[in-house]
């Protein structure tokens, strides 16, 4: 049980040692990361779709 205590005794300490981005920064952050998901989604997307009719165009011929 001394091990436990001791383990998050640890985990605490370094918890305040942490520096947390601010909300400005944290929006910042997250603006960024949502806006490089939609980017990335929007070029699977279309890079799915542009795959998929060159195999049915090549399946039609």
């Amino acid at each position: 049980m001394g091990k436990i205590k001791g383990f998050f005794s640890n985990v605490m300490s370094e918890m305040r040692k942490t520096s947390w981005p601010k909300s400005k920064e944290l929006t910042k952050y997250t603006v960024v990361v949502i806006s490089t998901v939609v980017i990335m989604a929007l070029f699977f997307v279309l890079a799915d779709l542009g795959i998929s009719s060159l195999f049915r165009w090549y399946l039609d011929l």
